[in-house]
Formats: C-alpha cells, structure tokens, sequence
C-alpha cells in the first residue's frame, strides 16, 4: 500500500448510467404528469441528488415519506431498465487493476442509492478491489457539501490531500474542491466549461493510468 486513494463516483463516472436515468426519469414523469426537458435534465438532474430533482420537477417540496415513495419507485424504474445493460466507461476496469497493482486504495462515493450501487459494482465484478463503499444513505448531507468524500477518506485511512477524486458532475467536483482532494474530471456528461476547474480531464479510462495518478498526487 502507497497510504494513496483514488476514489469514484459512480454515475457517469464508472459507468455512463445517466442516459438510462433519463430513460426511467421520462417513463416516472410520464406517468405523475410532470413536464420536462433535456435542457432541465442536463441542468437539474444530472450529478444531483433525488430529494432536489424531485423538488425541482414537481415544484414543490419534496422530502419524507413521499420522497422516499416517489424515489423507490424512480429507482426501481432506473434498475430494470439498466440491469441488463450494465457495462463500464472504456477501459474502467483495467485502470482499477492498475491502480490496485501501484498498492492505492480505493472506493466509490455516490449520491445514488445502496441498491443502485450495489447493482452496477456487482454487474462489473469490482467489489472485492474497493475498501469503502459509500451511496445516498451513508450521508446526512449530500454533493456539493465534501461528507461523503471526507468519510470515504476516513474509511480508507488516508489523508484528503492524499486523494483523487474521479467526478462528472458540477456538484460532485465541488464537493471534492471543498474537500481539499485532486480531482479528474471525466468529460461523460459535460465539458470542460461547464464544470468547475479539475486537476485533469478525461473523456474515459484509455487516457489514464496509475502513474498519471501518482504523479498528480507527488507533484
């Protein structure tokens, strides 16, 4: 072990998921009558967390009782539609191998739910490379406030300035910004103007490698 971690949001970051959210996203709206748009979903669902994408698309509150309702049954829309779907952004897996042969430890933060998680880390077969495993309900408070980074780190007993966080979305790459960790942006979702600035940019995993890492934390 280098006591170095590298760790993932899941959702456009491990695998490109948000198309299918989208997919599920139109067949719920579809069915409670609530209008939307691609230009919303770029804007207001995308890398956000469900208690504020539910709120914004019905216009109103949503939290409690009705928002666990509405988001179990958003998210079991998303896992039928994606479960035979899962594959990982180009040449995911082989990076992981590279980074768990250069000893770093390594973990996935996401703002989705546990069964969301537990779905696409089982359909590519990387749980036994990741040391902490941490979705929606690990966190009282979600992307961009840095909770679910600084107890990612915490778990993987290293320090924040020690970690690279590989990020989509603009309030994932804040969270990491605000949790004092390098960051690589990986351009699935949104380009490089329309995030905050990262430490480096990918469009996928063919473009990186564990020294690249290294050399990010050492420099």
């Amino acid at each position: 072990m280098n006591n170095y971690a590298v760790i993932f949001d899941m959702d456009g970051v491990i695998a490109h998921t948000n198309p299918y959210h989208a997919k599920a996203f139109e067949v719920f709206f579809n069915k409670h009558k609530i209008p939307y748009s691609d230009v919303e979903f770029e804007h207001h669902m995308y890398g956000k967390h469900n208690s504020y994408i539910m709120s914004h698309f019905f216009k109103k509150p949503i939290v409690g009782e009705e928002l666990l309702q509405l988001e179990n049954e958003k998210e079991g829309l998303f896992r039928e539609i994606y479960k035979s779907e899962i594959k990982s952004i180009p040449n995911f897996v082989a990076f992981l191998e590279d980074l768990k042969d250069g000893g770093f430890k390594t973990g996935v933060a996401t703002s989705a739910p546990k069964a969301n998680m537990d779905l696409v880390i089982d359909g590519l077969s990387i749980r036994p490379k990741m040391e902490s495993l941490l979705a929606s309900e690990n966190v009282t408070k979600h992307k961009p406030d840095p909770e679910v980074y600084l107890t990612s780190a915490q778990n993987l007993g290293v320090d924040p300035s020690r970690c690279v966080i590989f990020e989509d979305s603009f309030s994932g790459i804040s969270a990491a910004i605000n949790a004092n960790m390098k960051v690589v942006g990986v351009l699935s979702s949104h380009t490089k103007e329309q995030l905050p600035p990262c430490n480096l940019y990918i469009q996928d995993y063919t473009e990186i490698d564990a020294s690249k890492i290294l050399a990010l934390l050492t420099k």
